[in-house]
């Protein structure tokens, strides 16, 4: 009868636990972080190795750019599972985001280990969109004195291709973009918009026309066509 009695305790603690965790989710895809990041603490509190809690609450933090606390949870996430390539995603854009808002001199120290997050999370997923995606930012944004460099940026462009063709051309054209490569831009674009046809990639063609190309017209053309194809 009592290990009965223990193990009702047990489920119902469970459960519990359960409920509180399915709220706070709920609060977080509402945008309600203040409110979701208290019962995810209290989660953890209970049990401080709850990894989709200690994930949510990363995320909280960099929503409102507290890029040092949220780097102390995915740290944890890394220590805790240290085979999940989103934790050393995440890390490497909490700290990229840090070293951006920091001094150049301190920021520099902080490359080599934000460069070497996103390669980790590749090594661990092998068709890891975002961390390659991240990387082409990384070396576009960098000085070439300091690993900067359009070569390894289309390197990885060239590996999403791979992995996602959509993906691939709208990275080769934002690569032509950013180096103010207009025309090829234009041709990644529309192969992007061919294969994709999403929002993303009519508002890619649409910006490049009307920011840099200055081509107003053609810009609303395409923004047109999107509203015409998501009719049908």
């Amino acid at each position: 009868m009592r290990v009965f009695q223990i193990l009702i305790f047990f489920f119902t603690i469970s459960i519990s636990a359960q409920t509180s965790f399915e709220k706070a989710e709920k609060l977080f895809e509402q945008g309600n972080y203040a409110k979701a990041k208290t019962i995810f603490k209290s989660i953890l509190v209970k049990n401080p190795k709850d990894l989709k809690s200690l994930e949510y609450l990363g995320d909280i933090e960099c929503h409102d750019a507290d890029w040092d606390t949220a780097l102390t949870y995915y740290e944890r996430l890394k220590t805790v599972k240290p085979t999940e390539a989103d934790y050393f995603y995440k890390y490497g854009g909490a700290l990229g985001m840090k070293a951006k808002e920091s001094n150049k001199f301190k920021a520099l120290g902080m490359i080599d280990e934000v460069e070497a997050s996103f390669v980790k999370a590749i090594k661990l997923d092998s068709k890891h969109i975002g961390a390659r995606w991240a990387l082409i930012e990384l070396y576009l944004q960098l000085p070439a004195i300091v690993g900067g460099s359009e070569k390894k940026a289309q390197k990885y462009a060239s590996e999403l291709l791979k992995i996602s063709a959509v993906d691939g051309y709208l990275s080769k054209g934002h690569i032509a973009e950013y180096f103010k490569r207009y025309i090829e831009a234009e041709k990644n674009y529309k192969k992007a918009v061919e294969i994709g046809g999403s929002k993303t990639t009519y508002q890619k063609l649409a910006d490049l026309y009307k920011n840099k190309m200055k081509q107003p017209e053609k810009a609303k053309a395409t923004l047109d066509e999107f509203t015409e194809k998501s009719k049908t």
